[in-house]
């Protein structure tokens, strides 16, 4: 099969690139997804990224439910296998329980993607149920990095990340509870954005108030790209629960100015958990680089009570999670999770969390609140948190510790665990505020990492800004304009 670019041609483009040679007759949507399915095929035996591609969806993207008008003109996209359905499509979550679980019907936002011009064509990894660092169990599948497939991809967004990054589609969905965009954003060198609370909806599935953490979103490798999406699939299905907040402009106009002088603080100890030595370099590096552009960097921390926090965070999504396997089994006529299905850290967390009392619920709902309003008034006096996106460097594949797959007896040490390398981003979840994944630092091994930057809520569009500003100060070339290991050009 003769392919429409060359693969060094096709790394160039981002997703609004090749939008806008499609609209322009040069390309059509069809040979985008001949590309990119060439591209899964060339570097997924490498990365386990993708757990199925869809030949109709490739072969003909406008009988997909894509609308060829929108904005991304048929652009080559991939689901995470978790969160937003697609009619008529296997979602399995990462689960052996879950095998062969087919969707009734869209989501509403799987609507507003296609609507947006992006065609569904395939689905990628996740940890079972969304719930750890990784998507790394042998039984399902163990997604490497592809920067150095030693390394994992961290999650929960995994194969997303992966496929991002190795070039195989510009940008592809993700979703983030406690980081799952941001994390894997950071140990792949994608750009991730965490959006506030009230952008995207995820009917008729709960709100995103009533879930609490969870957001969705996207990778990309351009800040116009993240704009655009966001711009393009944003915005409330009728009755929502709570408010959606608007912008006072779309952001692909928005990001084309840089934002003012911003007042820039760096954290890298949230209570008792801190960044390394090496990791904290990195951080003051890009430190002295915003600097330079005209901001004001300082070190601050907004006032709140980390251990609380985290505590409340814990129990939210224990309690969450257990919900959300016991409805899984009570649809299945099961009253236990198999211990042959399920992994053992889930069956923890439903074993702890299934009889979490409402008491309980509104005491760690109390501890969102003053957390919620700490970071609020700190941003009445700083614009910036910048944060790394982890604390440690990133894992191994096959480092149980951080995975549901682990043997430890205790689900409350486990999350501490989790927490004591990702850190920095669960609390934006938490407080509902937005925060953005920028590939600007590196390990001293030469793997990505991420540097986190937060705002206050509806901020979002601030944090595009910035990221613009960014993008354009290095000329486009994030991850310092190196490729990893395993990509479609190589």
């Amino acid at each position: 099969m003769t392919l429409p670019m060359s693969w060094d041609e096709w790394a160039q483009h981002d997703g609004m690139a090749l939008a806008a040679r499609v609209r322009s007759g040069e390309l059509t949507p069809a040979e985008l997804a001949q590309q990119a399915a060439a591209g899964v095929a060339k570097v997924d035996p490498q990365l386990s990224g993708v757990v199925e591609l869809f030949d109709d969806a490739i072969a003909s993207p406008e009988k997909n439910g894509t609308n060829l008008n929108g904005p991304f003109a048929g652009l080559p996209f991939l689901m995470k296998d978790l969160g937003p359905t697609m009619q008529g499509r296997l979602q399995e979550m990462g689960s052996l329980l879950m095998r062969g679980n087919r969707a009734a019907a869209d989501t509403f936002l799987t609507g507003k993607m296609r609507q947006a011009g992006l065609n569904l064509m395939g689905r990628t990894t996740t940890p079972e149920f969304g719930v750890c660092s990784s998507a790394d169990n042998p039984a399902v599948y163990v997604t490497r990095n592809p920067w150095n497939t030693d390394y994992t991809t961290c999650g929960s967004s995994a194969g997303s990340a992966a496929m991002v990054a190795s070039g195989v589609v510009p940008i592809a969905h993700s979703t983030d509870g406690g980081g799952s965009i941001r994390i894997p954003a950071g140990v792949n060198g994608n750009i991730g954005l965490k959006v506030s609370r009230g952008v995207f909806s995820i009917a008729p599935h709960l709100s995103d108030l009533t879930g609490l953490v969870s957001i969705q979103g996207c990778q990309s490798r351009t800040v116009r790209d993240t704009a655009a999406f966001v711009d393009a699939c944003r915005g409330p299905s009728p009755g929502e629960f709570m408010p959606f907040w608007t912008a006072p402009q779309p952001y692909t106009e928005m990001i084309k100015r840089d934002p003012g002088r911003l007042r820039i603080a760096l954290s890298h100890q949230w209570g008792e958990y801190g960044a390394t030595a090496p990791i904290v370099a990195e951080l003051e590096r890009v430190g002295k680089f915003l600097e330079g552009l005209g901001h004001q960097v300082g070190y601050a921390l907004p006032d709140v009570d980390y251990r609380a926090a985290f505590e409340a965070q814990t129990l939210c999504y224990i309690s969450n999670f257990a919900v959300v396997i016991g409805n899984m089994l009570a649809a299945r006529g099961l009253d236990q999770p198999p211990a042959d299905l399920i992994e053992p850290i889930n069956i923890r967390i439903w074993e702890y969390g299934r009889d979490t009392s409402f008491a309980e619920r509104a005491r760690m709902q109390a501890v969102f609140n003053t957390t919620s309003r700490g970071f609020g008034h700190f941003f009445t006096e700083w614009d910036i948190v910048l944060t790394p996106i982890t604390a440690l460097p990133t894992p191994k594949v096959g480092t149980t510790e951080f995975l549901t797959i682990s043997d430890n007896p205790s689900v409350l040490d486990w999350f501490a665990n989790l927490w004591r390398n990702f850190a920095f981003t669960p609390l934006a979840n938490l407080c509902g505020i937005p925060a953005i994944s920028l590939p600007m630092a590196a390990h001293e091994n030469g793997l990505p990492l991420g540097i986190q930057a937060m705002a206050k809520q509806a901020n979002d569009g601030l944090l595009l800004q910035l990221a613009a500003q960014i993008e354009r100060a290095i000329g486009g070339k994030w991850n310092a304009g190196l490729t990893p290991g395993v990509h479609v050009t190589g």
